[in-house]
């Protein structure tokens, strides 16, 4: 890590765990529930730890801009410097009591994502990276799985309908066969569990920027991948995969329909 991501990475720890203890304020209490235009729901938890993690960056970064599910954008556009903030991923989980949600916070420098950090406060787990600095699970390294086929591994998923919805029922399909065990750990906890080797395989057929804001660096720093459906690592794709880099390979054969695939 270059000491100029050092500051960074100290800060979004600090802030993804204080936003997280925001969201636990309200975890399992009587809270009311709206519904955006997309009939997602958001609660006062996600807009609070946002407004914690917007000011926290402003005040310590003017300079930056940031992109956040609940408040948008703001900044400059032609920024060098972007965060990505999602305050509560998995707010349906969040809503029902269960504790997989996540606070998600990722730094893009000039257009890769250098610096990250997912808290899941419910569970006590925070795993942050940054590049070349290692990922780093409660404060000790995470480590992808070393499974070498996915016929050994782990897959899971957010939404199963979401495969079809969005023309992925074929590749669906392809990689559940092979999978030795298929179970729906979703949003960003399913693609932290592939970066501390607990799962061989996350998938997203759709996925925001924010989303996905952490994922890059924290999969890339534990000896895996997160990205496009084609293999390309990338926040932007509006889907999103995470595997290991052992199984990239055969995950993408197995999405491409490729008949040699192993």
């Amino acid at each position: 890590m270059t000491d100029s991501l050092r500051p960074y990475l100290d800060f979004v720890a600090e802030t993804a765990y204080l936003a997280g203890r925001v969201t636990l304020e309200h975890f399992q209490t009587d809270f009311a529930i709206e519904r955006k235009a997309d009939q997602t729901p958001v609660t006062v938890a996600d807009r609070e730890a946002e407004r914690l993690i917007r000011s926290r960056i402003e005040a310590a970064f003017p300079d930056h801009a940031i992109v956040g599910e609940e408040f948008g954008a703001s900044g400059r556009d032609d920024a060098a410097h972007r965060w990505y903030v999602d305050p509560i991923d998995g707010t349906k989980a969040f809503v029902a009591g269960i504790p997989s949600y996540s606070v998600l916070i990722g730094l893009e420098i000039d257009g890769r994502v250098e610096v990250g950090a997912a808290c899941f406060p419910g569970l006590d787990e925070l795993i942050v990276a940054a590049t070349d600095a290692g990922c780093w699970w409660n404060g000790a390294p995470a480590h992808a799985s070393a499974k070498p086929s996915l016929a050994e591994g782990t897959l899971t998923f957010t939404d199963v309908n979401t495969f079809a919805a969005f023309g992925r029922s074929e590749a669906w399909q392809r990689l559940t066969q092979r999978a030795y065990h298929r179970v729906g750990w979703g949003d960003a906890y399913g693609h932290c569990l592939v970066a501390t080797g607990r799962a061989e395989l996350m998938l997203d057929p759709v996925m925001t920027a924010w989303d996905a804001g952490p994922l890059p660096v924290i999969l890339r720093e534990a000896g895996g991948f997160f990205g496009d459906w084609q293999g390309n690592e990338t926040i932007h794709a509006d889907e999103g995969l995470s595997t290991t880099q052992a199984l990239l390979p055969e995950v993408l054969a197995l999405i491409r329909g490729d008949e040699e695939s192993p």
